[in-house]
């Protein structure tokens, strides 16, 4: 809130340049804001009585602007990439999309790796798990189990990421 808006009684004031003016009215305070050709705006809404300053509202903003932009361009955004596997794969095809999978880990992404099983495949679902645990043995360097294999409708699905 800034200027009219704020129709509290009493506000603590901290000045322009930072120091504590005390609690006085709200009326009192837009005065000196506007002798000072500034705004007053409610920083802590919350404290009691509402905490007030005597800022550029414009100035003031941008600086949340640009704080928020500097946030978001620390933050690291996790992918999870798929990679899906047959229960007759052959041992190079494995190996093909275990490099696959080592390169998304060491890009910091994680790997969900998707057993699927389909027509008479669904009979030697138990069997076939042995496939999921070949493959997590040739990432076993670089990554780790975050979620087992685990059975879900006709697939059977193990999620890996980097190891710290």
């Amino acid at each position: 809130m800034i200027n009219e808006q704020i129709r509290d009684r009493e506000v603590r004031l901290i000045g322009e340049d930072g120091e504590q003016k005390g609690i006085m009215s709200a009326k009192d305070a837009m005065k000196l804001a506007r002798e000072a050709n500034l705004d007053l705006v409610k920083i802590s809404p919350n404290a009691k009585p509402p905490v007030c300053k005597i800022i550029d509202y414009g100035k003031y903003k941008y600086e949340q602007a640009r704080k928020e932009k500097e946030a978001k361009k620390k933050q690291k955004v996790t992918d999870v990439k798929e990679i899906r596997l047959s229960p007759n794969i052959d041992q190079n095809d494995l190996n093909t999309k275990a490099n696959q999978a080592r390169k998304f880990i060491s890009k910091g992404d994680k790997v969900k790796v998707v057993l699927r099983f389909r027509g008479r495949e669904m009979a030697h679902m138990g069997t076939n798990k042995q496939i999921l645990d070949t493959f997590f043995e040739k990432l076993e360097d670089v990554a780790i189990i975050e979620k087992p294999a685990k059975l879900e409708g006709r697939s059977m699905i193990m999620v890996l990421t980097e190891k710290k």
